[in-house]
């Protein structure tokens, strides 16, 4: 009764409606309880995806030449660059050498390697946990930026040894998701400018040369703005680029690049995830500073866009940083997007409790049919009900969001915790029931040995899957075991109690 009436506490008390937290997603709390819902009781996307890469295990390196072996191994292959190769040192002569492009194989990747001179044991397809944990990290720092709410980033591993990205953002829809994911997130700026009867890129500043990253903001003659403070340890060579390429010359310059990229004077060029998003001149204020020296003592300039949605993406990937591997999303690994809309969601969670109540009745049927005493029947079906409601209470409690794999442990929880009610009124009542306390207890002992062993082994099958990251089946296996434990110690026991007064007149 004490864990019962913690649990509708647990379940309605206002003074915890807003305490309760989980590393889960938290997408949306019922109006009537403390109850959290996931993503399948309350509607959003959903995004599996394995990450893009081939990595190469046991490459003799030593750490302090990883960024040569980069370039040497991104020089190799057709269509890398430095960004698309990533070198870990692992030991003091070997390390990981991992190509994230598209397209490219295990066999190119063993070429490319030793073509560099540098020899590997194995190729395989696929990233280092390194980089998974990595990944992940930056997928969190997006969805927080942009404002999702409630949506959360895990690496999660199937029953076959694949590793996944699964992301989880309520109340959003699936492309929206999926452009914010999808890019890695590079932002870089550039000087466009006549060397040589031609035009030349270099770029002056990358994302880790920025210090702070300010908010989008609308611009007061149209357009869109990033106000960013560049680190003193890049301002004065990003003051020098300027200078060397004209962009600091007296007056700025005017740039005309969106029209004709070979007619232009100088510009600064915003190139997002490899492509020119924007590209403006030089102020007079701004490069009379540069040329003299001054403006490194304070690095603040502005990035500008078309408009504030850009200025927005830019920002986001900016404070996020770029993705070290991309999602794979072509589906030809296992990969899947799906959205399941609000409305879908209200109607899973009214069928969801349908399933309970509709359990409910046919194990209470069956049970009156196969006892025929109220004595028997009535406190098994208030045993099991009290088994869901301390699970609720529990769930509630810890903040746990409720979805459709946790709704399957709940009915699995009645069905073998009956039968195991069962069991015991079977023991108990056998050779015409029982007349004495002595003859209860040893009968009740008989069946609690059998229900404990049948316990252990739920358990032990279930662990597996509450502890590796298998996405649904966790939720299920965690509050199966949940439930059998609740049942072997709070709710089997006590059900004993209450039958044996019951037979027996011995309170």
């Amino acid at each position: 009764m004490i864990v019962v009436i913690a649990s509708l506490f647990t379940l309605v008390s206002p003074t915890l409606a807003s305490g309760s937290d989980s590393s889960n997603a938290v997408v949306q709390q019922s109006s009537q309880t403390n109850l959290q819902y996931g993503l399948e009781l309350a509607g959003g996307t959903r995004v599996r995806a394995p990450l893009v890469g081939v990595t190469a295990e046991e490459v003799e390196f030593e750490p302090a030449n990883a960024r040569e072996v980069e370039q040497r191994v991104a020089t190799a292959i057709e269509g890398a660059g430095p960004a698309d190769v990533i070198a870990r040192p692992v030991t003091e002569t070997t390390g990981t050498v991992e190509v994230t492009i598209e397209g490219v194989s295990t066999t190119e990747v063993q070429s490319a390697v030793e073509s560099a001179g540098y020899s590997t044991e194995t190729v395989r397809t696929g990233v280092t946990e390194t980089t998974r944990q990595e990944v992940v990290r930056i997928l969190e720092n997006k969805i927080n930026e942009a404002g999702l709410s409630g949506g959360t980033v895990q690496e999660v591993t199937t029953a076959g040894g694949g590793h996944f990205i699964l992301i989880e953002v309520p109340n959003e829809d699936a492309a929206s998701v999926r452009s914010l994911v999808s890019e890695r997130g590079t932002v870089v700026v550039q000087a466009h400018y006549p060397q040589d009867n031609t035009y030349t890129q270099q770029t002056v500043l990358q994302q880790d040369n920025f210090q702070s990253i300010g908010s989008a903001q609308e611009g007061q003659s149209g357009g869109a703005y990033v106000p960013v403070t560049v680190r003193e340890s890049a301002a004065g060579e990003f003051q020098q680029a300027t200078v060397d390429t004209s962009l600091a010359r007296p007056g700025g310059t005017r740039c005309t690049y969106s029209r004709d990229q070979n007619s232009t004077e100088p510009c600064l060029l915003l190139v997002v995830n490899g492509d020119v998003t924007n590209s403006f001149g030089m102020a007079p204020r701004l490069a009379d500073s540069l040329r003299s020296g001054s403006w490194a003592q304070d690095p603040v300039f502005q990035l500008q866009t078309a408009n504030v949605s850009e200025a927005q993406d830019v920002a986001i990937n900016l404070r996020a940083g770029a993705l070290p591997a991309k999602l794979d999303f072509t589906g030809n690994d296992g990969g899947t997007t799906s959205f399941i809309s609000p409305s879908q969601g209200e109607n899973f969670r009214s069928d969801s409790l349908l399933a309970g109540l509709v359990a409910v009745f046919a194990v209470s049927g069956v049970i009156f049919v196969r006892y025929r005493d109220a004595r028997v029947a009535l406190p098994m079906i208030v045993t099991a009900l009290s088994e869901v409601l301390i699970l609720l209470g529990f769930a509630a409690g810890i903040g746990y969001p409720l979805d459709l794999s946790v709704i399957a442990g709940f009915i699995t929880v009645i069905g073998t915790g009956v039968d195991d009610l069962v069991i015991i009124a079977d023991e108990v009542l056998a050779e015409g029931g029982v007349s004495s306390r002595r003859v209860f207890q040893s009968r009740f002992r008989r069946a609690f040995w059998v229900i404990g062993a049948a316990a252990a082994t739920t358990i032990i099958a279930m662990s597996p899957l509450a502890i590796l990251s298998l996405g649904d089946l966790q939720g299920f296996a965690i509050f199966t075991i949940l439930g059998v434990l609740v049942g072997v110690l709070i709710t089997r026991p006590a059900y004993g109690d209450i039958l044996r007064a019951l037979t027996t007149g011995d309170v």
